[in-house]
């Protein structure tokens, strides 16, 4: 029960570089500074840069653009500022006959209603197109259909 007398048994296990297999002969795959070196806490100092000419100091210019968010236009004034004038305004309304007016106009006189009441739609600004207006220079802002 004894160990054979043949092979004498390890005395201290191998080292890490025995056991992981580093080779000291070998050249390692990264550069390792010298005695007189300092690492520049990023590996070697980097190659210089070849081919390329120095940065130019050119001034930068910054445009500034403001975008104006689309304004919905309907059947109420709104508030805004004119594209023509460019004031703060809020928007003179104006009333047109438009498609609905049309087609109310000729429900009511398929209706029967031809003795002039089929003419009521132009009196009611409810059935018409909106126009909307600046109040100072009169510049056409937008419109509002309602068909």
């Amino acid at each position: 029960m004894s160990a054979p007398s043949g092979n004498p048994g390890p005395s201290a296990p191998p080292s890490y570089d025995e056991a992981v297999g580093i080779n000291m002969n070998y050249p390692h795959p990264y550069p390792v500074p010298g005695l007189g070196q300092k690492p520049d806490g990023k590996g070697m100092n980097p190659p210089p840069h070849m081919g390329q000419p120095p940065p130019a100091n050119n001034p930068i210019t910054v445009q500034t653009v403001y975008v104006q968010h689309p304004v919905l236009f309907y059947d109420r004034p709104v508030q805004m500022c004119c594209p023509s004038c460019n004031q703060m305004i809020v928007t003179r309304l104006s009333y047109d006959a438009g498609a609905l007016t049309w087609l109310s106009c000729g429900g009511l006189c398929l209706l029967g209603c031809v003795a002039g009441c089929c003419l009521i739609p132009f009196c009611i600004d409810a059935l018409k197109d909106v126009d909307h207006t600046c109040p100072k220079c009169s510049a056409l802002v937008g419109s509002y259909k309602r068909l």
